[in-house]
């Protein structure tokens, strides 16, 4: 038995249609970008390695803490829930020194040893880091300038990239994983033997056009806006942030933790 569906005509997109359409639903994704993406976290668990996982550990990076306490805290309940052996913190905890201290009491709660270094803005804030390696130790981890350590377990290796030249290395029978806080660092880095780059900086732009990309992104950030990336120094992932600069906004670029089992 042949069904016959009444023709359907669809009419063609003209620029005054398109531009009508965006006109109408602007103002829903400005709320959205406004109101729903800076706050809206998402967790992505990602594998690497095709032999048996050994270690489970978050990275999150870019908070850009500006005072709201119960959007920190809600980030840090969601680390804790997913129980990772340790974390890793890529750089940008604040922009001005007045939020420090409050930061680094709430980054107390992770109940891990969280491991990271600085970014741009830690740096430009001109604050002392003597405090925010205290911050860091207290948990079981290390603030890591150009050094690096072993997890207790003495399985992983955590090296923590701030400038270059470094004498940071891989050691031999661990998994070695490199934090830097800009993107396009891989493209300096003479080292083999990495098995997984941290990156942040780039926010993923904070506003991602769809099958286009960022409309912007800082510099030293290069192709790697946001997600995984094959580079002749290892895996690269760059994380899109937990918060915003600039300007509080987000869209199609949700903030993110991620979680690695490696």
């Amino acid at each position: 038995m042949r069904v016959y569906f009444p023709t359907m005509k669809i009419p063609r997109l003209t620029r005054r249609r398109f531009f009508g359409a965006l006109l109408v639903s602007a103002p829903v994704l400005a709320a959205d970008a406004f109101g729903l993406y800076p706050g809206w976290v998402i967790t992505k668990t990602i594998r690497i390695g095709s032999g048996p996982k050994t270690h489970r550990f978050v990275h999150f990076t870019d908070l850009h803490f500006k005072g709201d306490a119960k959007y920190l805290r809600s980030v840090i309940t969601k680390i804790n829930a997913l129980q990772p052996d340790f974390v890793c913190f890529t750089g940008d905890i604040i922009e001005q020194e007045k939020h420090l201290a409050e930061a680094l009491k709430i980054l107390q709660e992770i109940k891990t040893p969280l491991y990271g270094i600085p970014g741009n803005h830690d740096h430009w804030s001109g604050v002392d880091f003597a405090p925010i390696a205290v911050a860091f130790q207290a948990t079981g981890g290390a603030w890591l300038e150009n050094r690096q350590v072993l997890t207790k377990d003495g399985r992983v290796n955590l090296m923590g990239l701030d400038s270059l030249p470094t004498t940071i290395q891989p050691l031999p029978d661990t998994k070695n994983i490199l934090l830097l806080h800009y993107p396009k660092w891989v493209e300096k880095i003479r080292m083999t033997g990495i098995d997984l780059i941290l990156a942040g900086h780039s926010h993923g732009g904070q506003v991602r056009i769809p099958f286009y990309g960022a409309v912007i992104t800082p510099y030293d950030t290069g192709r790697y806006e946001k997600g995984q990336f094959q580079t002749p120094a290892g895996p690269l992932y760059v994380n899109p942030g937990i918060g915003t600069f600039f300007i509080p906004i987000r869209f199609n670029c949700r903030p993110e933790l991620t979680l690695f089992e490696i």
